[in-house]
């Protein structure tokens, strides 16, 4: 029962190389679908969760991210692998009473956030079969017996690229956000774990995708998690 963590800043390329992992190992690749979650179980908007997120990108951006993943799981398998839902009408109902309830919010501290996002991860990383991106998972599931914990790591120009071309930005704005995205990323850790994110002794594996291809980095990934796992 493979278990991996991927971390790694904005356009690093965590996200590819987890994905690609996950498709190897015949896994689930859990993302967008932890704030979906976490905001279900908090009772709150899933703008309140993204605000605490390690990532830092605005909320329309992240509901974008979240519906466009779960479409592309629901076309692969037609089944959401938190909740178990077939299709997205749990999913829709819950992202469009979000911004509802935007003006409305309730207050979510920072406890009770990383409280849930833990508990999540935890149960996640106890029924093994799974890839799961940042928000700590490297930290929470640190302990567990055969968890694989990844660091995905690329130079800040070729980041800055890569935003640029994936999201149809000027090389400006992917520079603003990549710097912004890294500072928060940092910040998050430092505050709930008192680390620094990208130190390699928290990994088993830090791989510069720089150098090697998402599908090199993705295999590699795979071998390890097999061999741990087994």
């Amino acid at each position: 029962m493979p278990v991996v963590t991927v971390s790694g800043n904005i356009a690093s390329g965590a996200r590819e190389v987890g994905e690609a992992a996950a498709r190897a190992l015949g896994i689930n690749f859990v993302d967008q679908q932890l704030l979906v979650e976490a905001a279900r179980r908090c009772g709150v908007p899933v703008g309140a969760m993204a605000e605490r997120d390690e990532r830092c990108e605005s909320f329309r951006e992240r509901l974008a991210a979240t519906l466009r993943n779960f479409l592309e799981r629901s076309a692969a398998s037609g089944a959401d692998p938190l909740t178990g839902a077939v299709g997205l009408e749990v999913l829709l109902s819950r992202t469009y009473a979000d911004l509802a309830a935007e003006r409305e919010e309730p207050h979510l501290d920072d406890a009770l956030y990383m409280k849930t996002m833990a508990a999540i991860i935890r149960e996640l990383g106890e029924k093994g079969d799974i890839a799961i991106l940042g928000r700590g998972s490297q930290m929470i599931l640190r302990d567990l017996p055969g968890a694989v914990h990844v660091l995905c790591l690329a130079p800040q120009q070729l980041r800055i690229e890569r935003l640029a071309q994936r999201d149809g930005i000027t090389p400006e704005e992917a520079a603003r956000r990549v710097s912004d995205s890294d500072r928060a990323r940092h910040a998050f850790h430092r505050k709930f774990w008192k680390v620094e994110v990208d130190d390699p002794n928290l990994y088993d594996l830090s791989i510069d995708t720089g150098r090697l291809s998402y599908e090199v980095a993705a295999d590699l990934v795979a071998t390890a998690a097999r061999a741990k796992a087994g």
